[in-house]
Formats: structure tokens, C-alpha cells, sequence
């Protein structure tokens, strides 16, 4: 489907540009975004993907990817079914949506793609996307968030006299589209059109090689694969003490950053008008990156693994897996810059605004709405548009800053994702995608007419 979907928009957007006569702007976008594409996203990932990728790698070492992913079996088998039980990648996976909900955009990519080599590991088609790894980018494109921190920043920026309101509504949205992504996922995949073809080794439809609990079948280029249970000692008496001591300091970091004012701290004007709520989940997004980065090579070392051995082996995938992307990135990204430049979005809105105001849905919502699966600081400009034209806490402004938060720049994740494991044919991946940011669109229209008007 990717390949119909590209071509058009390369087809389109030059064919528009020469009516318009915006060719010049049209070739002038293509090669900005193929710059784009490789120095500031793909060069850019490296050091970050290297960090991650060497902090997962401990994880792995310690034996917390497998107990992670034997806490939350039950769960993750029911919408996994096809992975077996105590693989990584039930693990990673968890990470990955456990980085998406607390907003953490920079662990959550790697954590992201490391989960998708896990998934890669069982794919008996190379190049072609399993059932998990469909449901999984349907998880990912939904957007699942507790707290949308951009669209807060961009509300407070503009001076809103509550910019956490879009809070509640983002959380019921993007549950909504969760739901609704990964049940599109499980129907399309039923579908003759979007059917794996059979195993070449005769086993059942939907059945994949078997690996042995917490032992990871994946191999790269240069990392060696990961056994959990190799050489890792168990936890002695001190390591448990040294373990709550840590977990007591962090603790105690957290209660300060919700109740200041308990430890005579100074408390400004915008701390305290947050809810108690909020300002647990502010407190949960700012210690989880230190707290992540220091708890897992500690308890790692304390279990014998030779941390920073481990860490530089993880971290030396970064570099390849960036590398790998980037001609997905270019490929994308260079075809939507095009179709943008040339008018394409703008032609599409007017098109459909018609149509989409029969039914009451807000016009002026109509491009960011387009461009947020295509585009993030596309769709951020937009957002940021109808805040300053409609003020800060219009219902306008609030429904755009509960739709952005909520939903997700789809084709850049599919891109990301499956280039990094080499993945050409998406089957039903980029509908269930869709399918989620259409129903959060949808529920944000409802429920922040219910909430704010």
C-alpha cells in the first residue's frame, strides 16, 4: 500500500505544482527535506539510539526485560497471541508504550526499534510485517499518552488561563484510538488481501518458531545475541539493601517535586494553581529518564554484569540501525515535503471542508488534522496558528491541543519503524494507524464540545 501512497504523492505534488506554478518551491522542498532527512533526523538519532539501545542492553543482561514481560504475560498475550511467552519482545515493547504514556519521546523511539528487532526475530517473511509488528504500530500511531506535553507548553506559551485542561480529553481520545488501532489490526489481518502467506516450513497459519523463555533470538551485525540467564548472579542480601536505599532517595525526589511547599521549598505561581493529578504525572516525566538511566545499570551491577562492557555492545547498534532508516526517511519524507509545498494539503482542505462541516466538524481544524499524520512540526505549526487566531482557550484551540496530543505522525513512525528491520511490505499496518487517528479526530470533536463549550 506504501508504494501506491508514495507514488501518488510524487505523482500529485508535481502535477499540482506545474498547475499552480509552484514548481521551483516543489524541487526546492524535495531536496530540503532529503537533507532534512538524513542530518537532522537520522544523524541526529545516532547518539540518542546508541544510549538506549546500550541502557536496553543491560536490561536484557539483569534479567528485567524477561521479568517484565513475565509480569504483564496475561495482558500481552491477548493482544500478542503469536509471541512466544517470556520473549524480549514482550519486554520491549513494554518499555516502549511504558515511554510513550509518561511522554518520553527520546527513549520511546529507540526502546521503539529495539522492540522491533525483537519482533523481526520471529518474522518467518523477511520484508514483510508480521501480525505483532502491525498491531504493535497500531499501539505507537494511537498515541498513547498520559500527558501531551507540547500542546501544554504551546497553550501555557499563550498565556491559557488553564493549559492542562486538554488533559483529560487527550486520555479519553487516545484510549479510544488505542482500542480501535489494535482491533482494526486483529479484523484487517483475517482479510485475504492483508493474509500472511503459509510458513515455508508447513506450521499452522499465525504460528511462529518457538524460543526458549528470557533468551533472545536476535542477532545483528556486530552485537552478539543476548542471553539473559548468562552469567548473572543473583541478588545477595546487601544488594537488596543497597536497592531500597536507592528507591527511598527517588521516592523522596518524587514528594518533593508534588509537594514542595511540605519540604519548604519556594513554589511558583504556576505550580501551584496544577492539580494534584497533574502534578504527579509532571513529577513521574521528569525523574523517569534519570531514573531509568542510573536504577538499570545499578541493579545490573549488582547482579555481576559488567555494565559497562554490556552498555558499549548495546550502544554500538545505534549507529547501524540509524543508517538503516535512511532511505525510508528520505523516501517519505521528501514525498510529503513535495505534496505540502506544492499545495496538495491546501487542496484537500478545501475539498473536504464542505463535506466535513455537514456534520458539524470544525473547518479550521481541517489542515492540521491532514497534516498531523504526514508531518509533527507540520501539524505543530498549524496548532500553533489557530491558538494565537482563536486564543488559548477557545474550544478550537483546546480541540486541535487534544487532537495533537493524541494522535501521531503516522507515516513517520511506519517509515522509522519498519526500515529499521528492513520491512517493505506493511500489509494492513498504515490502516490500523489511520483507523486510530481518524477515531481520536473524531472523539475529540465530541467530547471537547461536551467538556469545554
Amino acid at each position: 500500500m506504501l508504494n501506491y501512497i508514495w507514488l501518488g504523492l510524487m505523482v500529485a505534488a508535481v502535477i499540482i505544482g506545474g498547475c499552480t506554478g509552484q514548481l521551483k518551491e516543489v524541487a526546492d522542498k524535495g531536496l530540503e527535506w532529503a537533507n532534512l532527512a538524513v542530518v537532522s533526523i537520522a544523524f541526529a538519532l545516532i547518539g540518542i539510539m546508541a544510549l538506549w539501545l546500550g541502557i536496553m542492553r543491560l536490561a536484557e543482561r539483569a534479567g528485567l526485560v524477561a521479568l517484565l514481560a513475565r509480569v504483564l504475560r496475561p495482558v500481552l498475550r491477548l493482544v500478542f497471541p503469536e509471541i512466544p511467552a517470556g520473549h524480549p519482545a514482550m519486554g520491549s515493547m513494554l518499555m516502549n508504550i511504558s515511554a510513550n504514556m509518561l511522554g518520553l519521546g527520546n527513549a520511546a523511539t529507540p526502546l521503539g526499534l529495539r522492540a522491533m528487532k525483537d519482533l523481526e526475530s520471529l518474522n518467518r517473511h523477511p520484508g514483510v510485517a508480521t501480525n505483532a509488528m502491525c498491531t504493535f504500530l497500531a499501539i505507537n500511531t494511537s498515541g498513547i499518552q498520559l500527558i501531551p506535553i507540547t500542546a501544554i507548553a504551546i497553550l501555557a506559551a499563550n498565556k491559557s488561563t488553564n493549559p492542562t485542561a486538554i488533559v483529560s480529553t487527550s486520555i479519553i481520545c487516545t484510549a479510544c484510538a488505542a482500542v480501535c488501532g489494535v482491533l482494526m489490526a486483529k479484523i484487517l489481518s483475517q482479510l485475504p488481501m492483508f493474509r500472511l502467506p503459509a510458513p515455508p516450513d508447513g506450521l499452522p497459519l499465525g504460528r511462529e518458531p518457538q524460543a526458549s523463555a528470557g533468551t533472545a533470538v536476535v542477532a545483528t551485525d556486530q552485537t552478539p545475541p543476548v542471553n539473559e540467564g548468562e552469567a548473572v548472579a543473583p541478588l545477595q542480601w546487601w544488594g537488596y539493601v543497597i536497592l531500597a536505599g536507592f528507591l527511598f532517595l527517588f521516592g523522596y525526589f518524587f514528594l518533593r517535586l508534588i509537594v514542595p511547599e511540605t519540604f519548604g521549598l519556594p513554589v511558583d505561581a504556576e505550580t501551584v494553581k496544577l492539580k494534584p493529578y497533574i502534578r504527579v504525572i509532571n513529577a513521574f516525566s521528569l525523574l523517569a529518564i534519570p531514573f531509568l538511566l542510573s536504577a538499570i545499570p545499578l541493579f545490573a551491577s549488582l547482579r555481576r554484569v559488567k555494565v559497562y562492557e554490556e552498555f558499549v555492545e548495546g550502544a554500538k547498534e545505534g549507529f547501524n540501525v540509524a543508517i538503516r532508516i535512511i532511505p525510508y526517511l528520505v523516501a517519505m519524507l521528501v514525498a510529503v515535503g513535495m505534496f505540502r509545498a506544492a499545495g496538495g494539503i491546501d487542496l484537500l482542505s478545501r475539498a473536504l471542508a464542505p463535506v466535513l462541516g455537514f456534520f458539524g466538524f470544525p473547518t479550521e481544524l481541517l489542515p492540521m488534522v491532514l497534516v498531523r499524520p504526514l508531518s509533527g512540526t507540520g501539524s505543530l505549526g498549524f496548532f500553533t496558528e489557530l491558538v494565537k487566531q482563536f486564543g488559548p482557550d477557545s474550544l478550537i484551540a483546546r480541540t486541535a491541543g487534544t487532537i495533537y496530543g493524541s494522535t501521531e505522525t503516522t507515516f513517520y513512525v511506519l517509515a522509522v519503524y519498519f526500515g529499521s528491520v528492513g520491512v517493505t511490505r506493511t500489509r494492513h499496518a498504515l490502516w490500523a494507524g489511520l483507523t486510530a487517528d481518524l477515531v481520536s479526530v473524531m472523539t475529540a470533536v465530541v467530547v471537547c464540545r461536551i467538556v469545554f463549550q
